[in-house]
């Protein structure tokens, strides 16, 4: 199969499967409440091909993946319409690190401006 094709295929499988309807479920109900699920998708996709030395052999391929996160509900009940997160309220790691990050750059300019201030006076000894 030419790279072409391949890549065609490929496209058109990822083009099923990330539609709008991935993204914005189909609608539950219970009772008085309607749930629309919300989802993030995330898609990857490279391709590639060639041919050996004098054109004898050709070679392709193609590699991908899809990745379809469940993020929220929009919750309707009579008049009322909400979103409700899946994701934790609390800060992750990468929020709390980046809120400690101006104090630890404190210290440890502090620290390297000891250690210098030390330096010359040990050299001497």
């Amino acid at each position: 199969m030419a790279l072409s094709e391949v890549v065609k295929t490929a496209l058109d499988h990822i083009q099923y499967i990330a539609k709008t309807e991935t993204v914005i479920g189909e609608p539950v109900k219970a009772g008085e409440v309607t749930l629309i699920p919300v989802s993030k998708v995330s898609v990857g996709f490279a391709a590639g091909g060639g041919s050996g030395k004098g054109g004898d052999s050709d070679g392709a391929g193609t590699g991908g993946g899809i990745n379809v996160t469940p993020v929220a509900f929009i919750s309707i009940c009579k008049d009322k319409v909400e979103v409700l997160s899946l994701e934790d309220s609390e800060p992750t790691l990468e929020k709390l690190l980046l809120s400690l990050a101006p104090e630890a750059i404190k210290s440890v300019s502090k620290y390297l401006k000891k250690k210098g201030d030390k330096a010359p006076s040990e050299a001497k000894e």
